[in-house]
């Protein structure tokens, strides 16, 4: 691989938090093959298969799950990383990991469980991201967590830039092993979180118009959208609008990750090392203005469109009190957490309030569901929204 000066090294790694003496015993990979490696042998990687995207446990076998859109943000991540240079490991690592902090039922859960921890600091699914990759998934002996590269780490606190008031799970992390989060992170950061938003700006165009919450009418609203559709029916006369609406995803995926390319490479003039990247006081992995207004107007559609579609509203709404009460029963009564989880349950708050929120959001969807039914008899109907 061809480094460019500005990328990661993983030899000028800042190391992890706990020394391990078997580095060199498992195969010759690099710090940050051993980090991607890691998480994607993982508990909680695999426990993504099993968690909402957009739709929510659906009974379809065609939508994406959380696991399936981190594997899509990979691939798009890895041929942006290749393209400009930077440690492609790196940036797998980084856009795998990206949404295991994710608890069941997506942003309806992320809500419940903050509003039950309100007076407990809160819950924030990118801060537990950190949390279950550094304290909470623990495979090694004798130390917590993945034990990822502090570039792994720093990307993933940032990945949606820097930091200034970080929330409880991530200021006791910082303090344990700080992550320098008011500066710009390495440019696979930057890359993965890009990615992150081309793929789910795209597919969840896909899964929105397999669904039927979308129509390609509503999608051609978009002029941008609609210009890209006239190119691709004239290269494809004829052939079915199933086929067509697959190609114009991956048109637009195309787009957007040529235009960051351009606009990224010219944004790194001048730029020769990485600690250049972090000192720069801005993202140098951008769109260019054109195609992140464009991409914005494309976030504002899918939001009035389909997450925000009034049948997803009112799953969402049902799936959020499912982790409401989930929460209140385990907290009125310690006794149904699992035996493991209950004996290592603390005394005092906030950490008594914060375990239980532990144990809740590393659940999959179905197993949510599970819990819910031993607890209170059966599931409320309407779960699942396609």
């Amino acid at each position: 691989m061809n480094r460019a000066p500005y990328a990661a090294d993983p030899a000028a790694s800042r190391g992890r938090e706990f020394q391990q003496g078997h580095e060199g015993s498992r195969g010759p990979r690099s710090a940050f093959q051993r980090d991607r490696d890691r998480i994607i042998h993982s508990i909680a990687f695999r426990r993504l298969a099993g968690k909402t995207q957009v739709f929510i446990a659906p009974d379809g076998d065609h939508f994406r799950v959380r696991l399936t859109h981190s594997l899509e943000v990979a691939q798009i991540g890895r041929v942006i990383a290749r393209a400009l240079g930077l440690d492609e490991d790196l940036t797998e690592a980084l856009c795998l990991a990206h949404d295991i902090g994710h608890p069941p039922f997506g942003h309806a859960g992320e809500k419940a469980l903050d509003a039950a921890l309100e007076q407990r600091g809160g819950f924030a699914h990118n801060e537990n991201t950190l949390r279950v990759l550094m304290r909470l998934n623990c495979p090694y002996a004798g130390i917590p967590g993945l034990n990822l590269s502090w570039e792994v780490l720093e990307g993933l606190a940032k990945h949606n830039g820097p930091v200034t008031e970080p929330g409880w799970a991530l200021t006791e992390l910082d303090a344990a092993y700080p992550l320098d989060l008011v500066r710009w992170p390495s440019l696979e950061a930057q890359v993965a979180a890009l990615s992150d938003d081309i793929a789910y700006d795209n597919h969840d165009i896909d899964d929105g118009l397999r669904s039927g919450y979308l129509t390609l009418d509503e999608l051609l609203e978009l002029d941008f959208v609609a210009d890209n559709w006239r190119a691709v029916e004239a290269r494809f006369p004829g052939q079915p609008h199933e086929v067509l609406l697959r190609e114009l995803v991956r048109d637009q995926i195309g787009l957007m990750v040529n235009d960051l390319l351009e606009t990224t490479r010219a944004n790194l003039a001048g730029i020769g090392s990485v600690e250049d990247v972090r000192a720069a006081g801005r993202a140098l992995a951008t769109l260019s203005p054109t195609m992140a207004a464009q991409e914005r107007q494309l976030k504002s559609f899918l939001y009035r469109r389909l997450y925000y579609h009034d049948v997803q509203l009112a799953t969402a709404e049902r799936a959020r009190n499912v982790i409401a009460k989930l929460y209140a029963g385990y907290h009125q009564q310690p006794s149904l957490l699992p035996e493991g989880w209950g004996a290592s349950l603390p005394e005092e708050e906030p950490g008594r309030s914060r375990h239980i929120a532990d144990f809740i959001a590393g659940m999959t969807d179905r197993y949510a569901m599970e819990q819910y039914r031993k607890i209170y008899g059966s599931v409320p109907e309407g779960l699942s929204n396609v």
